[in-house]
């Protein structure tokens, strides 16, 4: 019989219980498999050369569905789930009929709040008119493609496999399928990318149809084969001013077609357009994370699972917690977190949320045209304007 798995370890202290339900309540599954591993990811995904034969796509799955039944037992009475967002690795990976049997775990523990987003990554080549069929008959209604660019110079840079056309084709078959929101994700900043390149790609995406766009700079994290090559002089770097420019660009071109930023990275068509589960992490929701490295968060503590699919599934099967390690936020922490996420959001971070220091820096950012004035005044909300956008990050460290 299958062990069963005591909370005991994981218990949640009722502090962070406290409300649970009265704020957004969401479940992020992490699907860590990949066909290949692209030069500038240091995701938590493995291939299956990677893998030994306990690490498989079914092992996995019972391990989700053991966390989950731990996640009903820590949480109590665990709350109808408002948004679901498959993410990864390349889930798309798993076929309609894997990522049925998630989302089918997810509404047996849970139950599915009316309304409720349900969102699954994609890679545009492994995707068809059937899967995208067999998925909205099992009850996902967003979907998110990586395109990432329109160049095949670019792509190759990248190690992105899949041809230039293939997302444009994938998010048309997608609503096809009755997908109303579709999201294309854009990296922009490889290097090697020319001014028309990212022009390419925006047209792509404009021809797309789809009403959400991510657009997020190349980061070149330690440890992958991207920054290898740049430290061997292979590759520059990217360049500050240049992924300023291209921000500027992507800005522009997406308002100009009805996109408009919602968050700093992130353009949708219309408030139903927005990713709703994203927004839950960036208004400090609730969250349960299952799958090999996923973060959680309930009621200001947080906790993140083993990275290897071996351990984590190994870990369930003994009826033990998958936790690797968990913090409870200071009132400092989340103070921090709401200013350095809400900040990022169109709609702003009210003044009250700041202490005096804070208020009185907001109004000398608003006089170098960092922050919107008249928001500042009128709503007493500090908004940032194009140019704050750019310079976010260090807005934060002067406003806390």
């Amino acid at each position: 019989m299958p062990a069963t798995i005591t909370p005991a370890a994981s218990a949640l202290p009722e502090s962070a219980l406290e409300g649970l339900g009265t704020r957004p309540f969401g479940v992020y599954v992490h699907v860590p498999f990949c066909a290949t591993r692209c030069g500038y990811c240091d995701f938590n995904t493995y291939t299956a050369g990677e893998l030994d034969s306990d690490s498989s796509p079914q092992s996995w799955l019972e391990g989700l569905k053991r966390e989950f039944d731990l996640a009903a037992r820590v949480l109590g009475k665990p709350p109808a789930v408002d948004t679901v967002f498959v993410g990864g690795g390349t889930p798309s990976l798993l076929g309609a009929d894997g990522l049925r049997s998630v989302l089918d775990t997810v509404r047996d523990t849970f139950g599915l709040a009316d309304g409720a987003e349900v969102t699954t990554e994609s890679n545009p080549e492994s995707t068809s008119p059937a899967f995208f069929a067999g998925i909205r008959d099992a009850g996902y209604n967003r979907i998110s493609l990586g395109m990432q660019s329109a160049a095949r110079h670019v792509l190759k840079i990248l190690d992105r496999v899949h041809t230039a056309g293939r997302p444009v084709a994938a998010a048309e078959e997608a609503r096809a399928a009755g997908f109303r929101h579709v999201n294309l994700d854009v990296i922009y900043g490889t290097p090697g990318e020319r001014i028309e390149d990212l022009q390419a790609s925006l047209d792509a995406v404009l021809a797309a149809g789809v009403d959400h766009v991510s657009a997020y700079a190349l980061i070149v994290e330690e440890g992958t084969a991207l920054a290898r090559r740049i430290r061997r002089g292979e590759l520059p770097a990217p360049d500050d001013d240049v992924l300023a420019a291209d921000y500027e660009m992507i800005d522009r071109v997406l308002a100009s077609a009805g996109l408009r930023w919602y968050e700093v990275s992130n353009w949708a068509t219309s408030e139903e357009a927005r990713c709703r589960h994203n927004i839950g992490y960036w208004r400090g929701g609730d969250w349960w994370g299952a799958g090999p490295g996923a973060h959680s968060h309930v009621g200001g503590v947080r906790w993140w699972n083993v990275k290897h699919p071996a351990r984590y599934a190994a870990a369930l099967a003994a009826g033990e917690s998958p936790a690797a390690g968990r913090e409870v936020l200071t009132d400092e922490d989340r103070h921090l977190e709401r200013v350095m996420l809400e900040l990022r959001l169109s709609e702003g971070l009210p003044l009250d949320a700041l202490d005096d220091d804070g208020r009185a820096e907001a109004r000398v950012a608003a006089a170098e045209g960092l922050l919107d004035q008249s928001a500042l005044d009128g709503r007493e909300r500090a908004v940032l304007t194009d140019r704050g956008r750019l310079l976010a990050d260090g807005l934060v460290r002067r406003l806390t």
